[in-house]
């Protein structure tokens, strides 16, 4: 069977990338069109324009989104982002990959999305420390730890949550711990969260060549963004023997075949200076990266980086999603005819999400996890979901990500039919 059936625009957003996947798995698996209807549409949606008085003493006015795409299965969860970029189809978007992200690795969440158009490097630590409790105080119509469950994301970090836990718990009068996930273990953070997502991808990456019969053992690696993901992902595949010969960051990156010294590349990250100014390899841009002769790519940048446009040009054998929505329908379908493995996001960079779990499981217990627990687990639940959507791809003869929708979309699907429609 075809893996996709509809086609997109080269100018599709990343709501309609999101939506026509949707669409494509509502085919494949004959979903109930009532159900696909209910299925295609958030639950709910704030914007919020608020004001922030910055250090010159100005106000400015910024806008902020969250948005629920679902709650069938339980609360919602899902990360804040700090970009200029965000708009409300991109929340949208996050939002729906959040629900089938949870459902794919079986947690008792729905997806949700939110974040603030922003450039959080224009501010100073007082201005973002004022825009957090602002954007916190406005949206926490819906957030709370049995209803909504924010956590950090692109532009944000464990100081923002701790800010959010802060004000959501000076407006109840009590402390909080369980409103957001990737706080410091200091106020109710889990060891392990700042690795989960970059481990998780390791796992999935591992996993993929168990199955396909190839070593990580000197694999070549490219990674495309060298942030908290991708940072971790290539440190961690690193020390399992792969070879890390091309690393960037937003400015562009470097590229030596021989291998990459990421301690030092860690150092340029750490001193926020380019990786382009790295003498350790080749210059190359950030498209340039991802059409490298590698063994295994791991977009882990921002979305639709993977397009009609290069996908003919990839020439990795496996590409692994750290990213959220990085391979458009139209790439998947190229890289799919051309025998390239996709480990789609819904599954390869569930970790994070998994242990934001793990950490508001143990702040509704007040009952805390060693590391070697909390990566044992993640091993656990990573290891059962990867065999699904193996089995499942292979049950309706398609790739990994329509196979990781027909489990995820099934089970929503699923228990939105059990519920029924209120009233």
């Amino acid at each position: 069977m075809s893996m996709a059936t509809r086609e997109s625009s080269p100018q599709q957003s990343a709501w309609e990338m999101a939506l026509s996947q949707l669409d494509n798995v509502a085919q494949l698996l004959r979903l109930d069109p009532n159900l696909h209807e209910v299925l295609r549409h958030p639950k709910r949606e704030l914007t919020v324009h608020f004001p922030v008085k910055m250090d010159d003493g100005s106000i400015r006015v910024f806008t902020g989104h969250r948005i629920q795409h679902n709650t069938s299965l339980g609360p919602t969860k899902g990360g804040i982002r700090y970009s200029l970029d965000v708009d409300l189809d991109e929340v949208r978007a996050l939002a729906m990959w959040m629900t089938w992200k949870c459902a794919v690795v079986g947690l008792p969440y729905g997806g949700a999305k939110g974040g603030v158009q922003v450039d959080p490097h224009a501010l100073s630590q007082h201005e973002l420390e004022g825009l957090t409790r602002r954007f916190a105080t406005e949206v926490s119509l819906l957030i709370g730890p049995e209803g909504d469950i924010p956590a950090p994301d692109m532009g944000t970090n464990q100081q923002v949550m701790a800010w959010i836990m802060d004000t959501y718990s000076m407006h109840r009068g009590y402390t909080v711990t369980g409103v957001v996930t990737g706080k410091p273990a200091a106020v109710g953070g889990t060891l392990g969260r700042i690795e989960a997502t970059g481990r998780g991808v390791t796992m999935a990456t591992a996993l993929a060549c168990l199955k396909q019969g190839r070593s990580l053992q000197g694999s070549t690696v490219a990674v495309q963004g060298f942030g908290n993901v991708g940072s971790v992902a290539a440190r961690l595949l690193a020390r399992a023997g792969a070879r890390v010969v091309a690393v960037s960051d937003v400015t562009g990156g470097c590229y030596n075949p021989n291998g990459l010294d990421l301690d030092v590349l860690e150092g340029y990250k750490l001193d926020q200076r380019p990786l382009t100014e790295s003498t350790l390899g080749e210059t190359v841009t950030n498209q340039e990266l991802l059409e490298l002769p590698v063994d295994i790519l791991v977009p882990a940048a921002t979305d639709r980086q993977i397009t009609a446009a290069n996908a003919d040009r990839i020439q990795a054998k496996m590409v692994v999603e750290g990213a959220n929505g990085p391979t458009t329908p139209e790439a998947d379908q190229i890289l799919y005819e051309k025998g390239i493995l996709v480990l789609p996001d819904v599954l390869a960079n569930a970790g994070g999400v998994i242990v934001s779990y793990f950490e508001w499981v143990q702040d509704l217990q007040a009952f805390f996890w060693s590391e070697d627990e909390v990566n044992g687990r993640l091993e656990q639940i990573m290891g059962r979901a990867f065999q699904e959507v193996w089995d499942a791809a292979e049950r309706y003869r398609t790739n990994l990500r329509m196979g990781a929708y027909a489990v995820g979309v099934s089970r929503v699907a699923e228990a939105t039919r059990i519920r029924g429609i209120y009233p």
